[in-house]
């Protein structure tokens, strides 16, 4: 079975794993996204600009938007003009790479992002990238030292969705009091998002540390972003501490909301501990 504490990744996370470069609780626009986190560099403005960069800029918010559609074959041909427009354009190769990552060729994805930093060596969001690459390569001790790159630019401002990926990257590779310490400090960072908060509360439950797990289960199923597994992983926390009417309450919101999720199946079978 899939490691549980990444499927609740797979369900907020993805929609926004091609924004990563921008952030996670939202897509901005590129250029301006990619000055986040760069060191040394001017705040570059308009009138900067050359007219292939400003041609370049309007295909690269094409591009975005098609990927975000999952349009992806028609964000690469865009991202593909972007770049023959302006081969400079570290933003362009670091689109790129993110499209060939949901095209699963990490190979092509890698030589962007590498491309990329070559450009703009010190950006931390191409760092962020290239560690969640890794990731899911398996490639774990790469993975901790790109990210270890990204937040140790003092002027980097997505700490929050670095912390996040680094711990759960530590998660797939069993390191939990790591993944703990990392997800502790995203937290710190922005406590409203539920991929941080479901899997610090998970990985706590995997530690038998259950009344800090109950804190951070209990914010998020008091949420409208509860969905089938949160309020699985809280049944199952109320259980251990012996909050039957608590667990009845959850077990009645799941069963009704989300009657054919195999966490209601999982429920139903008294399976606590699969």
């Amino acid at each position: 079975m899939k490691n549980k504490s990444m499927r609740y990744l797979e369900l907020v996370f993805s929609a926004c794993v091609f924004c990563t470069w921008i952030t996670l609780g939202g897509c901005a626009g590129p250029t301006g996204a990619s000055r986040v986190g760069e060191m040394h560099d001017d705040i570059i403005t308009e009138s900067d600009e050359t007219a292939e960069r400003k041609r370049a800029h309007i295909r690269m918010q094409l591009a975005l938007g098609y990927l975000e559609q999952g349009k992806v074959t028609i964000a690469l041909d865009e991202i593909k003009q972007v770049i023959l427009i302006d081969p400079t354009y570290s933003d362009a190769f670091s689109l790129r790479g993110l499209i060939y990552m949901r095209l699963n060729d990490f190979p092509i994805a890698e030589e962007s992002f590498n491309k990329a930093l070559s450009l703009k060596p010190h950006n931390s969001n191409v760092l962020h990238n290239m560690g969640w690459l890794k990731c899911q390569e398996g490639h774990f001790a790469q993975s901790m030292d790109y990210f270890a790159q990204a937040l140790a630019n003092p002027l980097y401002a997505e700490r929050a969705k670095t912390y996040m990926a680094q711990g759960l990257c530590q998660i797939k590779a069993g390191q939990l009091p790591e993944a703990e310490a990392s997800l502790s400090k995203s937290y710190g960072y922005d406590a409203g998002n539920p991929v941080t908060g479901y899997n610090l509360a998970n990985v706590l439950y995997q530690r038998q540390d259950f009344v800090r797990a109950l804190f951070y289960i209990r914010r998020l199923n008091n949420t409208e972003l509860a969905n089938a597994e949160t309020l699985w992983l809280g049944i199952k926390i109320e259980r251990r501490m012996g909050n039957s009417e608590a667990m009845n309450q959850l077990a009645v919101q799941l069963i009704k909301r989300f009657p054919q999720s195999p966490e209601t199946g999982l429920y139903q079978r008294g399976a606590f501990d699969e």
